[in-house]
């Protein structure tokens, strides 16, 4: 199931946010509270974390373009989190494996 990536709030009197430089690119992996993007206020320059582990499937705004608050930017495939996590454990050594 996808999860939507929104522009946050970050405070009342800011109501929109320009979309800074991407850290991913669309089929990156991200790990959970992994910077996506770069979002720039007039007050402020963040980094928007990724709610959970997976991959970034699509990006719904381009650097420079100016979203307001609560605008659905980006896309991440959550189901990627598994595959990956599973992967990296195929390729460890297990302990049982390490002992002599």
């Amino acid at each position: 199931m996808p999860i939507e990536l929104k522009i946050p709030e970050v405070g009342e009197s800011i109501t929109e946010a320009v979309i800074g430089k991407w850290l991913k690119a669309a089929g990156d992996h991200v790990e959970k509270d992994e910077p996506v993007v770069e979002l720039e206020t007039d007050k402020a320059t963040m980094e928007l974390p990724a709610p959970q582990a997976g991959r970034l499937t699509k990006q719904l705004v381009n650097q420079g373009d100016t979203a307001q608050v609560g605008d659905v930017i980006g896309y991440l495939d959550e189901s990627d989190a598994g595959a990956k996590a599973s992967a990296s454990k195929d390729k460890e050594p297990s302990a049982e494996k390490a002992a002599p």
